[in-house]
């Protein structure tokens, strides 16, 4: 396991993370967390991602308890969450309530932090992001909270996720004309099907402001996985009905026929297409950490074997994978 500096700040995280989207609190109770997370740390991964909404708060609850009955020393591992959604949604029939999801006003945010640690039964996360921006408040309002929130000690750095190069660069002019902790990093999806963000968009953030990145989705939401070519398997992920939504997506045709091109690149590397589609990723130098996710011991450790697959990405494995996806990709 290598580690990259988390963009210009001097915080090292492990090339490749743990997160807890749809997994912990749906699919992984405390014991699994806790196995999953030992490994993990065993393997030289020092990084793990959450957010309030995952779960409905569950999956701070139990990313929280699994570290705590684990007992590492704190300053081993870094702990992150996001906030913009909230926990309390309306309910069919009565009225949606201001100030409590989908903002990121100073209200919402100085009481979301409170609710996350005490959920992960923390003193602090080390990162804290804005999972989406809010057009409806203004972004002087967001920037002063966030860098409150770490002059008061509840974090150590934040960012954003899913914000417009436009957007993350108006965040650090008004942390910079103000004197405020400014947005470290930034966490978007990036796959082989998903790039244009973060090679094209985002391209002169890296130099001008120092942006890192936690990359989410690296096998396109188990697309690259190679499961859903003969269909939508009982019990995966695109089978959850909460996971409609990205069923058109994993069973594109296309995407599954570019797929099947992959494994045979993997199979000739000694690897899973998965393994290959994460250390595509990884072999990006903006890309601070992979985020992985896995619902069982098993998945996790096979992908960080894509760390084997690493050295083997030569400019001319590079060029074919980019030959087979590149024209499918958004």
């Amino acid at each position: 396991m290598q580690y990259r500096r988390l963009g210009r700040s001097g915080l090292q995280v492990s090339e490749l993370s743990l997160g807890s989207w749809v997994t912990y609190g749906n699919q992984v109770d405390t014991g699994a967390a806790r196995e999953m997370l030992a490994a993990a740390m065993d393997a030289g991964v020092n990084f793990f991602d959450n957010a309030e909404a995952y779960a409905g708060g569950q999956s701070e609850v139990v990313m929280g308890e699994a570290l705590r009955q684990l007992g590492r020393p704190r300053l081993n591992y870094v702990v992150s969450t996001k906030f913009f959604w909230g926990l309390d949604r309306a309910k069919a029939g009565q009225p949606r309530l201001p100030n409590r999801q989908d903002t990121l006003n100073r209200k919402y945010l100085m009481q979301a932090i409170d609710g996350s640690l005490k959920r992960l039964q923390l003193d602090f996360v080390d990162l804290v992001f804005c999972h989406r921006p809010d057009p409806f408040t203004p972004i002087e309002e967001t920037v002063w909270a966030m860098s409150d929130m770490i002059r008061q000690g509840k974090a150590l750095y934040w960012g954003t996720s899913e914000w417009s190069a436009d957007e993350i660069r108006a965040a650090h002019e008004v942390a910079e004309r103000h004197h405020l902790h400014k947005p470290v990093m930034e966490q978007p999806q990036y796959h082989l099907f998903h790039r244009k963000r973060v090679e094209q968009e985002y391209a002169r953030l890296y130099d001008d402001i120092g942006l890192g990145l936690t990359t989410w989705s690296p096998l396109a939401s188990g697309l690259l996985t190679g499961k859903y070519r003969g269909g939508l398997p009982e019990g995966s992920r695109g089978a959850m009905e909460n996971m409609a939504f990205l069923r058109d997506n994993l069973l594109s045709p296309e995407k599954n026929a570019a797929v099947e091109k992959l494994e045979a690149i993997a199979r000739d590397l000694g690897g899973t297409v998965a393994q290959l589609a994460i250390a595509w990723v990884n072999s990006n130098p903006r890309v601070s950490t992979v985020i992985l996710g896995a619902s069982k011991l098993e998945q996790l450790q096979s992908n960080l074997g894509a760390l084997d697959l690493a050295p083997k990405l030569t400019p001319e494995v590079l060029a074919k994978i980019d030959e087979i996806t590149k024209p499918l990709a958004a």
